[in-house]
């Protein structure tokens, strides 16, 4: 029993000591010396209690009550809407809503003319819920096919589409990096754009091979994810939020936002391993199940068809030429 103890302890103590000290070196002090100080000397500390503290189980609790400090203080951290942002991502959306009408500050549809150069265009739009049609999905691979950023996009009879994507809010000179996205350096960001911005940047200048989704979701649940996802657009004009490369990151604040309308669904590893999420809408009737899954997942391929003319006002309607049609509607 001891034996199976000791087995089950060291683990854990393992992973939460390398979770505490990178969490002091990574979000601790500006100063390397010091944050390097701070993470030596609790893993020094934890280990001493471990082995000079007896009976076991006192060096176990120790070592809790050491770890649940570091906890403390990394969750204390504030998240903050004043910083020098990236410009991609310097104004906060922010919606008003006032019965079937929603207007919205800082749609952004910046003109491109490679990634890092671009006109800046911030604008403000207005659409009619009663005039949503459907809602899309994209997904979009930059390297490994496990992986992916995922947007969605609300499509309008009278209006262009409305896309949303849920990014890391950059600071000017700062790059997206997966490791420091598990720590408290980025805020959560929702950019609110034209997809010819979005899509469009992805298609013509990142190189990623895009694929976009019509979803089975009628035009009611639509309605009410989007506003859920105002909701929470306008909560972080006051309070703004951390991202987390797992528990707060594209794909699970979709899943959140979805869950806030109609729980049901439950959770499955695609979620995390997002790259073969429309593997799990193929699964669950929530795209079109009509043809095989590989023949679907090619004609839903658009990067070529993007990248075949200059990104224009029809952009949005070129991307959807010869799509699987929407499945149908499920309530």
């Amino acid at each position: 029993m001891k034996r199976l103890w000791l087995l089950l302890v060291w683990p854990v103590v393992f992973l939460c000591t390398l979770w505490a000290c990178a969490a002091l070196w990574i979000d601790g002090p500006a100063s390397r010396p010091l944050a390097g100080a701070l993470a030596g000397g609790f893993a020094l500390a934890g280990l001493g209690a471990l082995l000079g503290l007896r009976p076991f189980v006192r060096g176990v609790l120790a070592f809790a009550l050491l770890f649940s400090v570091v906890v403390g203080w990394w969750l204390a951290i504030e998240p903050s809407n004043d910083r020098d942002w990236d410009p991609a991502v310097a104004r906060l959306p922010r919606a008003t809503i006032e019965g079937e009408r929603v207007t919205i500050e800082n749609v952004r549809d910046f003109r491109y003319r490679s990634e890092q150069d671009y006109e800046e265009r911030w604008e403000t739009r207005s659409y009619d819920l009663s005039q949503l049609v459907g809602v899309d999905f994209f997904l979009s691979y930059w390297g490994s096919p496990w992986i992916a950023h995922t947007i969605m996009s609300w499509s309008f009879a009278d209006a262009a589409p409305l896309a949303i994507s849920i990014e890391t809010r950059k600071e000017r000179h700062e790059s997206y990096s997966a490791l420091l996205g598990f720590f408290r350096q980025f805020e959560l960001y929702y950019v609110v754009a034209d997809e010819r911005d979005l899509i469009g940047v992805r298609t013509h200048h990142r190189g990623e091979d895009v694929y976009l989704y019509q979803l089975a979701m009628p035009p009611e649940t639509a309605r009410k994810v989007l506003l859920d996802y105002l909701r929470e657009i306008n909560e972080f004009n006051a309070r703004p939020r951390w991202y987390n490369a797992l528990s707060q990151n594209c794909t699970t604040t979709i899943r959140n936002h979805a869950q806030n309308v109609a729980a049901g669904n439950p959770f499955n590893w695609r979620i995390l391993v997002n790259g073969k999420i429309d593997e799990l809408g193929y699964r669950r009737g929530s795209i079109n199940t009509e043809l095989p899954f590989d023949e679907l997942r090619r004609r839903s391929a658009i990067s070529e068809k993007a990248r075949s003319a200059p990104i224009g006002p029809d952009f949005s309607r070129r991307i959807r030429e010869g799509l699987p049609s929407r499945p149908p509607r499920t309530r």
